[in-house]
């Protein structure tokens, strides 16, 4: 009972935790107050809760022998003595805590009690200090008394005498003002000397009706008047600074000088400083580009050399740190003078600012021509990094005289130097670009042109070397040219990140203007090829093919990695308003084709020219028996097997149609089947025969000379051969045949059967038109007999 009497004694917070019960506890118990005090309990702390259960440890109605009785009946004797040693537990528990907590309490009021004691000796020399303050407070009150009891009868005549002390000053320094003035005059104390008279001109403008001021006056006027012209005329003076200037207007504004003409003088004056810089630009460049002026005499030669004149960046940097510099100055100094003088008036502030935008803009605009000129003379020079640089100076110190003067914008202007010195570097580009094109072409020319020393076959292979370094040579040049042209985006260039620059100069510029206008170039220089007046061409054969596959192969991928490299490069993100790549590859394709069909042409043409020359120039009814084939027609196999050789370099076979098994035309198979083969062009002079040809004629294919040509071997040689046999048969048409001229023909026709079969993608094609050309010749015989076959065959192998 007495072990539950001590723990009884400790009250519980329902809702605390064990140890902040303790502590409660504890601290009620060393302060001695009662359980039911309640209100020690500070705001915000946790109520203690009153529990009226007896048996309840923490309540305040606590019974022992109740708890005590309940516990026997309740608990065995084992959980009797649980309880004991857990009560014994509690209860050491708390005397440790107790004790712990009397420490920590007793050092913090040993603390508290030094700081009482500290604070009392503090107070006690605090209030001796009071004490000895407010006897001295005393003493000067007593003091101040004394004083003012003293001088009470006095005060008034003091006062009169200062005022009048005061008055007599003032007049002295009236009656000396014009010797003063006179003296700053001499000095050139030009401030001190307006400072004087400002200070007594409304006391002079007051009293000047009085004879005795009005000497002074006068003499004050004539002295500001001598002062008035010596600061104009150091206002006009050339050599005057910018603080001297600044000074004068200052001075002149104080003496009632109107605004608006000081204005004007200022104006003036910083003109003539500033059109010299103007000039020293002007002379840069006609130093630069050659150019002299009537009455000018020319340079000597060492003299140009030694003294070429500026390059861009080094104008640039005269025009920013000459005219540029004084130009800011002379808006600052008139800022300063005219516009950001306290209490002036509104009207002349407007109308200074509107003299001072007129100033600027017409200097600002000769300055922006000279710029223009000198950019322009940049366009032929091969390096941009000096250009860019220049260009990038000039756009910065452009945006630094907008924050001088917030009513003008000169950085549209700038934009536009800056943007047509790039422009005029990519038309410069293109412009090596097309020279570049050309000369291309002049090398193709020159090595077609050389003596072939290994024969046909290394011709043929030098068309595929002459296209593979045209190629490679137009998108190398390219290429360098895009890389040249980043230098205009830098990221450290300030212009290069405005979104005014560079969108248009990336995407109209450098695509559009660079890309796109030198592959439509040389769609254009293709198409020229094409434009022959008459039959006569100066382009060589060999140079049209390479062309035409040179445009197919822009079209087929060079287009696509150009357009694609300046895009990444030059990140081109407008593609809405640029030329379509398939509008590309139409156009390359189309001078691809009009430059294949103009080869077929061509070549056709120069085939036909020897058989109607050979067809006109020999008397038919008169000739001999044919004894061999005619030269001319070996010339035609050769020419057309060379031209086979030269397509076969650049283009794909092609594709044939599923020969006949009619083999027998083969020369290899002549000898094996001559005797077993049925007679051809067996033909008689009867009307049997020709209404047969007609018949047969009506019921053939038409063919078709002059179709579009495909990209292949095959396609470009059969159209050559239709030329060549359409042309003969036309030939033929127009002459008149004996016997021996129609077996010549015989002998020709067959001839020409034996080899040109295998260019063409339809030997049927060959067969016909060389079964027309013999009927042709059958119909205009005037002795219509056939040579026998086998007699054919033997010539054309000789042959």
């Amino acid at each position: 009972a007495d072990k539950i009497d001590r723990r009884q004694s400790q009250p519980q917070l329902e809702n605390g935790s064990l140890d902040e019960r303790r502590h409660r506890r504890d601290l009620k118990m060393y302060y001695g107050m009662e359980n039911g005090d309640e209100a020690t309990v500070p705001p915000g702390s946790q109520t203690i809760v009153q529990s009226t259960d007896p048996c309840n440890l923490d309540g305040a109605n606590f019974q022992p022998q109740t708890y005590l009785s309940r516990l026997i009946q309740e608990r065995s004797l084992t959980e009797l003595m649980d309880e004991e040693q857990k009560m014994v537990r509690d209860i050491k528990g708390l005397d440790s805590d107790m004790q712990t907590l009397v420490y920590e309490n007793y050092n913090k009021f040993i603390s508290a009690t030094d700081t009482i004691r500290k604070m009392k000796n503090d107070f006690r020399k605090m209030e001796d200090e009071m004490d000895h303050l407010a006897s001295n407070m005393s003493a000067i009150t007593d003091f101040s008394s004394s004083i003012s009891s003293t001088l009470q009868d006095r005060r008034q005549q003091i006062t009169k005498l200062a005022g009048v002390h005061s008055l007599l000053k003032k007049l002295q320094f009236l009656f000396e003002l014009p010797a003063r003035l006179n003296k700053c005059i001499e000095m050139e104390a030009y401030v001190q000397g307006v400072r004087y008279y400002s200070k007594a001109q409304r006391v002079l403008h007051q009293y000047e009706h009085m004879p005795s001021f009005q000497g002074i006056h006068m003499d004050c006027e004539i002295m500001i008047k001598q002062l008035r012209g010596q600061l104009m005329e150091r206002f006009r003076q050339k050599e005057s600074t910018a603080k001297q200037l600044t000074e004068c207007v200052d001075l002149l504004l104080q003496l009632g000088e109107p605004a608006e003409s000081l204005c004007d003088e200022f104006l003036s004056h910083a003109r003539h400083k500033l059109d010299e810089d103007i000039g020293d630009l002007q002379k840069q460049i006609k130093l630069y580009s050659g150019e002299l002026s009537p009455g000018e005499e020319e340079p000597r030669p060492a003299q140009v050399y030694l003294n070429p004149g500026m390059d861009v960046l080094e104008f640039v940097d005269s025009g920013c740190n000459g005219f540029l510099s004084n130009m800011c100055l002379v808006i600052a100094s008139y800022n300063d003078m005219f516009m950001n003088r306290p209490l002036t008036d509104e009207s002349l502030d407007t109308v200074a600012l509107r003299k001072l935008v007129v100033f600027v803009n017409d200097l600002m605009e000769q300055y922006f021509n000279s710029v223009r000129q000198r950019v322009q003379l940049e366009k032929e020079t091969g390096d941009n990094t000096i250009l860019v640089r220049a260009l990038d100076r000039f756009h910065r110190r452009l945006q630094a005289m907008n924050k001088l003067l917030p009513d003008t914008d000169f950085s549209r202007a700038g934009t536009e130097i800056v943007s047509k010195g790039a422009r005029d570097r990519v038309s410069h580009y293109l412009k090596s670009l097309k020279q570049h094109f050309a000369d291309c072409l002049t090398d193709i020319r020159q090595n077609l042109a050389a003596p072939r020393v290994l024969g046909k076959q290394d011709h043929g292979t030098r068309l595929a070397d002459l296209l593979t370094n045209m190629q490679g040579s137009v998108v190398e040049q390219l290429k360098s040219v895009l890389g040249n042209l980043q230098a205009f985006i830098a990221p450290d260039i300030t212009f290069a990140m405005k979104p005014y620059f560079r969108g248009p100069f990336c995407s109209q510029d450098v695509r559009e203007g660079l890309v796109v206008a030198f592959v439509k170039h040389v769609c254009t220089i293709c198409n020229d090829f094409c434009e022959v007046p008459g039959d006569k061409t100066t382009s060589p054969p060999a140079l049209l093919i390479i062309l035409s596959r040179f445009c197919i192969d822009l079209e087929n991928a060079a287009i696509s990695y150009l357009l694609s490299l300046a895009e990444e490069q030059f990140m081109v993100e407008d593609k809405a308003s640029v030329t379509a790549a398939t509008d590309l590859f139409a156009m390359a394709k189309d001078a691809g084709q009009r430059l294949l069909n103009h080869y077929v042409r061509v070549q056709g043409l120069i085939i036909s020219q020897m058989l109607r020359k050979s067809v006109e120039t020999r008397d038919w009814l008169n000739t001999i028996e044919p004894r061999n084939v005619r030269a001319v027609m070996k010339r035609v196999v050769e020419d057309i097997t060379a031209i086979d050789m030269q397509v076969g370099q650049l283009y794909e076979e092609g594709v044939r149609r599923e020969r006949s098994s009619d083999s027998s035309r083969r020369t290899h198979v002549l000898s094996t089947s001559q005797q077993n083969r049925r007679p051809q062009w067996n033909y008689a002079p009867s009307i049997d025969n020709s209404l047969m040809s007609n018949i047969q004629k009506l019921f053939s294919e038409k063919i078709e000379i002059f179709s579009a040509v495909e990209f292949s071997k095959v396609s470009v040689l059969t159209g050559i051969v239709k030329i060549s046999l359409k042309t003969f048969l036309e030939c033929v048409r127009l002459r008149t045949f004996g016997r021996y001229g129609l077996q010549q023909i015989q002998v020709d026709t067959h001839y020409l059967q034996l080899y040109l079969w295998r260019f063409v993608s339809d030997e049927n094609l060959v067969q016909v038109l060389l079964d027309e050309i013999v009927c042709s010749a059958v119909h205009r015989c005037v002795d219509p007999v056939m040579m026998e076959p086998s007699v054919i065959d033997l010539i054309c192998e000789r042959g």
